[in-house]
Formats: structure tokens, sequence, C-alpha cells
């Protein structure tokens, strides 16, 4: 579809060329140059009303036709070029709607499709005997006689010399009144009236044409996430959509005011005048409250001009940088906390190698507890740099590699359980697990682990003030699924964050959090491990001062060559 200036710029030359429309009869005159009518004879060259009118001038037009050449049946055909077809169309004389519908023939049958493809005029007598009527469905309408003009489409060049002749329909007289037949002379007026029933059709197909790509456009304008407006050379709105409405809280019918009156925006306002001063402004940040929360937009804005260099007006577009402005925090802030998970098990690390290298009179038992804490460390760091590594891969769209197999679940539960009561002393661990749960379960049991092991450890570090720690294992709701859960007595998640905190490097940004570390992956890398690898569902049930619970859905018989699938 393009870029929104390339939307706008259509929009405006499809304006353009629909002006340019409602006064081309006036070009048409050249068109042909037959006798000058008689003063009693009607002027089949006069000037065609403006194209909004057409289907009404045409009406006049085929009524105009019935009377001149006393025809008791006027029809109009037009080419369908998708079905090769000739079709009656509206307005028609002497012919109700119903049957018209059914009034067409193939382009290459009958005296239509002879007159369509030969674009030479034809006469018939007796429209019951004549082999050339027998496919164009004449007794339909019970011909007895009549006129078949092709109706073409001439394009001339500056001298007035045709360049260019396109047939685009077929125009019938049909059933002379009194019992007479067409001659020459009726044959000769309806030739020079077709030319104007030519135009007119085809201007307005062309109009419609014109009139529904310009909708697409509006509607794709108005549907844009990016905020557009367009501010005529007087400054005021010519175009705004959904979006940019929001942003300023402004009406629909704003369109039409003094966009400095409507706006109301210092910085936005200069822009417009200096953009409408032919002046390149340099783009500006704003900041908005819409829905009781702060928006931040790029505005950007550039003259609008065409084909002949004409200033339509100037357009501004505002793009919400919101997401991106805080994913940039987010990242500064990952960078900070990263140095300090990093630089922590280092310190520790390096300060008991150097403690155990200066002194050589530690007891037995004094080297186990240092080796055990250096040991203890190392995992750390090698967990910390695992999270970095699996969200590179996730980001490049490489899979984790799982590893499918039936394992032991109670087992598995107990394990992570006892590993993670070692880490604290200001909590009590808990396996609630009811006695229908399966002994086993498909999926990859490092990766379960992981999962139990990172929700239980964030139970720990957002309970500072202890309390207990619930692992929950359950048949759910939905019997072909087995349900997992953490609940802790915690900090709590606000409201707001909860949709977020699935979101790589995100953290709740408060008081006490702020003294807790951690990068604000484990939780993205958990919710790929259950979605992706075992195409389970994870979501968080929490209130701020009571604590959360992170529920996971895991499938008791996993579609191992479905998952397998969906992480190559």
């Amino acid at each position: 579809m393009g870029t929104p200036d390339d939307i706008k710029k259509k929009i405006s030359d499809l304006e353009a060329q629909l002006s340019e429309l409602k006064t081309q009869s006036k070009k048409e005159k050249g068109s042909g140059s037959p006798a000058a009518p008689s003063p009693d004879e009607p002027d089949a060259n006069a000037e065609i009303p403006v194209i909004v009118d057409g289907t009404s001038t045409l009406k006049r037009l085929v009524q105009r036709i019935a009377m001149i050449l006393q025809a008791g049946t006027v029809v109009v055909m037009f080419f369908d070029q998708e079905d090769g077809e000739l079709r009656g169309i509206e307005p028609a004389y002497g012919v109700d709607p119903a049957t018209l519908k059914k009034f067409k023939v193939r382009a290459t049958h009958g005296v239509s499709g002879q007159v369509f493809r030969d674009g030479e005029p034809c006469v018939y007598h007796n429209a019951e005997t004549d082999p050339r009527t027998k496919k164009d469905m004449v007794s339909m309408l019970k011909v007895q006689n009549g006129i078949a003009v092709p109706l073409i489409l001439e394009r001339r060049d500056e001298e007035n010399r045709v360049v260019e002749r396109t047939s685009i329909g077929v125009l019938h007289a049909m059933n002379k009144r009194h019992g007479e037949d067409f001659n020459d002379e009726d044959v000769r007026l309806l030739e020079r009236m077709a030319r104007n029933v030519g135009s007119i059709i085809s201007n307005l197909e062309l109009y419609r044409e014109l009139q529904k790509e310009k909708e697409e456009l509006l509607q794709t304008f108005e549907s844009l996430t990016s905020g557009l407006m367009l501010v005529s050379p007087e400054g005021k709105v010519n175009q705004i959509n959904a979006m940019a409405r929001a942003m300023f809280d402004l009406p629909k019918d704003v369109v039409g005011t003094v966009a400095a009156e409507s706006i109301q925006d210092e910085q936005v306002d200069e822009m417009i005048l200096a953009g409408l001063d032919g002046k390149e402004p340099v783009p500006i940040e704003l900041t908005k409250v819409i829905g009781g929360q702060e928006r931040i937009y790029s505005v950007q804005g550039a003259s609008v001009r065409n084909e002949d260099g004409r200033t339509l007006g100037y357009v501004m577009i505002f793009n919400d940088l919101t997401e991106q402005k805080n994913l940039d925090r987010m990242k500064s802030a990952f960078v900070a906390m990263a140095s300090h998970e990093l630089r922590t098990p280092l310190t520790a690390i390096k300060g008991f190698v150097s403690t155990l290298l200066m002194d050589d009179g530690f007891s037995k038992e004094e080297q186990t507890e240092f080796h055990t804490i250096i040991d203890q460390e190392c995992d750390r760091l090698r967990r910390l740099i695992d999270d970095l590594l699996n969200t590179a891969r996730i980001e490049a769209n490489e899979s984790l590699a799982p590893n499918y197999s039936q394992f032991q679940l109670r087992p598995l539960l107990e394990k992570v359980l006892v590993i993670q009561k070692q880490s604290t002393d200001k909590h009590s661990l808990y396996l609630d697990a009811q006695d229908n749960i399966p002994e086993t379960l498909i999926g990859d049991e490092d990766k379960v682990d992981q999962i139990l092991t990172n929700l239980l450890n964030n139970a720990i570090k957002y309970s500072p003030g202890g309390g207990d720690i619930i692992l929950h294992a359950r048949i759910d709701d939905d019997p072909l699924f087995l349900r997992l859960g953490v609940e802790d007595q915690g900090l709590g998640i606000p409201k707001d964050h909860l949709g977020k905190v699935f979101q790589k490097f995100h953290r709740v940004n408060n008081e006490d959090n702020r003294r807790i570390y951690g990068t604000g992956l484990g939780l993205f890398l958990v919710q790929h491990l259950v979605e992706q690898v075992h195409l389970g569902k994870i979501w968080v049930e929490s209130e701020v001062g009571v604590g959360s619970t992170f529920w996971v859905k895991l499938p008791l018989q996993l579609d191992i060559e479905k998952a397998k699938e969906v992480n190559q």
C-alpha cells in the first residue's frame, strides 16, 4: 500500500482526477465532426452534464433516443472483461429491471457480438428469422426489428486526430413504432447519440472505480496505527485519521476547522506554520496522555504536492514510540543489572580462591565449605550466561533443541523442591500434589526442571520477608492437561504489570523490587519453554501485598511430532 505519505498523496491525486472528470464533457465535443443539427433536431453532441449526475443523464439520453427514433425498446449493453460478456445495464427503455438482468450474450455471439467486434452498425428487419439474432435472446424482449451500433471511445491527439478507438459495448434501439422499419437516417442518429452514451458510461465506470479506490485508501488511512493529519494550504484540517483524533481528543467532524484552534498544541502549531511556509521543520517528540497512560510520539512533517508541483497541503505523521522508549529503558536497566549479576558471583569466586591461595592452614571442613560456595557461584554464573544465550537464540528464531522423552513426574517435583529449600532459611517449601496426577509425563525433563526451578527461585526472591511457598500439581479442569503452580506470600504484582511480566527485560519498578536484582529474562524464557517447547500455557494470578501464583498447563500426552515442527 505504500508509506503514509504515499497514501495521502494518492488520495489527493484521486480527488484531483474526480474533479477533472466532472468537467471532462467539455473536451468530448471535439470527438467527432457530424453535420450540425437542424433547429428542431436534438443536438447529439450537446455538452454532457456533470458526471456525478451521470446515471440520470444517461436515463434522459436513453429516453431521448427512444423518442427520436420512435423505438419501443432501447438497451445499453456494456462489455464485462472478466466474463467476456455483453450485459444489459440500467437505465433501459421499455424493459423492466428483472428482464434486463437476463439480457446478456457472449461477445462472440449474435448481432451484439458482431457489432461489438467489428465496430460497425447493423440493421435487422425480422429478428425472428434473422440468423444473426438467434443468440441475442431477442425473443425475451419480443423484438421484431432493430438497430445495433457500437459504443466506441476515441482518443484524439492535439490535432484532433483519432489515435485510439476502444469498443466498450453496444447500443440497441428495437421495435420501431407503427410497424415501420429502421432506416439509414435512424442509424446515423443512433451513431451520433452513441458517442455521448459511450462517454457517459465510460466516465461513470471510471468515476466509480476512482471512488472505490479512494474509499479503500481512506479506510486504510483511517485504520493506520500511526496518526496522520493533512492540513490544507489555508491551515485547515483536510484529513485526520482515528489515531490522530484520539491523540488530541478530537471529534470526527474536526475536518474543515482551523488546525491551530483544534489541535491547541504549541509544538504542533509551530510545525504546521513552518511547513505551510515552505520550511522543513525538525522532527519533534510529543508526550500525550491517552486513556490515562502517557504515550510518546515522534512527529514528522512534509509538504504534499501533486504531479504539477502544486502544493496540496502539509501532512504530519505521529509514530508511537512509547514501547520503543520503554524497551530502551529496560535494556539500559538490564545492562546495569546484568553487570551486577555477573560481578557478584565473580567477586565471591575470586575472594574465596584468593583466600585459599594465601593461607594453607584451613581445616578440611573449611576448605569444603569454600569449595562448595565457589561451586554454587559458578552454577549461578552459568545459569545467567545460559539465560543470555537462550534469549539470543529465541530472538534469532533458533530452536533450544528440546530432548523429548517419558519421565517420572513426582520424583522431578520433589527434586526441584529439595534443591530450592537449600537456598533459603526464611521460607517453608511444600509440595501439594494430588494422588491422581500421572506417574509419567511426556516432554523435555530438563526444561520442565528449568521451568519449575525458575518459578520457585522467583517466588523466593520476591518474598523477601519469607513465608510459605507451595508447589501445586493436579489434573486441570481440562482432563487432557496437567496443571502445575507455584504459590508465594510475597510482594505481589500490580494489575497493570500482569500482562507484561513475561516480556524480556521487564521488571516491576517500585521501591520494594528495586532492591531485588535480576535480568528480567527468567519469565521470558519460561514462557517460551512452556508454550513453544511443550505447547502449553502459562499465566499469573497476583495481588499486591498478598502474593502471586504462577500457573502452568502442560498436555498429558504431548504430540511430539507437532512440537518438533513448532520448534524447527
